[in-house]
């Protein structure tokens, strides 16, 4: 017989969720607010900015993101109509293509990240001491989330990974 998750275990399941949602929110309305678009335009042009060339292919940036295809396929749309990605041909691969982001996109992620940092400092910097957040991630790694990885990453580019 399976095991059911502990009273304790189901709620903290619930508290993350709730969290996770109500900060997400919060963090988009900020944005919105500052005059800046969905935070998966940001999420979606810092990773092709941190990829070694700029561009990446929609299934990696797919995989980067943790969104499903259809939505990938939707942003990139976007993206590229707003002129902060461009398309390009795979010339190994006829069939394929690469995303690569624009002087525009890179221009927009920057600016984008003032208001964002802002309210990540807002929602859970504030509330959380160094050490908290330390914590934190401690046990959010214990769940596979890595946040060395993201540590490294936001101290190399001056912006959180997701």
């Amino acid at each position: 017989m399976k095991r059911k998750p502990s009273t304790e275990t189901t709620a903290a399941w619930i508290r993350l969720m709730r969290v996770q949602s109500r900060v997400l929110d919060a963090v988009e309305q900020d944005l919105k607010k500052a005059g800046f678009p969905p935070l998966a335009w940001y999420d979606a042009l810092l990773e092709l900015s941190r990829a070694p060339s700029g561009e990446m292919r929609p299934v990696e940036l797919e995989k980067q993101m943790l969104i499903p295809q259809y939505s990938t396929s939707r942003l990139i749309d976007r993206l590229v109509d707003e002129g902060l990605a461009a398309r390009r041909e795979c010339k190994v691969d006829k069939r394929g293509q690469f995303v690569e982001i624009t002087e525009a996109g890179r221009e927009l992620q920057k600016k984008m990240w003032s208001a964002y940092s802002a309210a990540i400092e807002k929602y859970v910097g504030s509330k959380l001491s160094d050490a908290d957040a330390v914590t934190l991630c401690g046990l959010l790694d214990r769940l596979g989330c890595s946040c060395g990885d993201a540590q490294a990453l936001a101290a190399r580019d001056g912006a959180p990974a997701r």
